[in-house]
């Protein structure tokens, strides 16, 4: 009997353990994320909450009506940056999340 509640508590804190490692990883940016998830087999899904875990590792802290914050991208020709700050009080700001593929 002790060697079976020893093995389960052992299970239940890897469990925890890569539970925990999940959402750490889940905080990174997309690409470093995307990487490390397509390692996984695909019956890892199965055992894991990974929706859960993406909701609250991925919530944002804005509230409506607040100052979107401020990121910096690429051109398309890869020659420069924008930032969102750059057209702060002077044109208005659409952003567009998608593909037009």
């Amino acid at each position: 009997m002790r060697k079976l509640r020893a093995i389960l508590v052992s299970l239940l804190v890897l469990w925890l353990l890569f539970l925990a490692a999940i959402y750490v990883t889940m905080r990174q940016p997309p690409e470093r994320f995307a990487t490390a998830i397509a390692k996984l087999p695909g019956p890892a899904f199965l055992l894991f909450p990974f929706e859960t875990l993406w909701l609250r590792a991925r919530a944002g802290t804005l509230n409506i009506g607040d100052p979107a914050p401020d990121f910096h991208l690429r051109t398309l020709d890869k020659t420069s940056e924008v930032s969102l700050s750059s057209f702060r009080g002077s044109k208005p700001v659409v952003l567009i999340f998608g593909s037009y593929t």
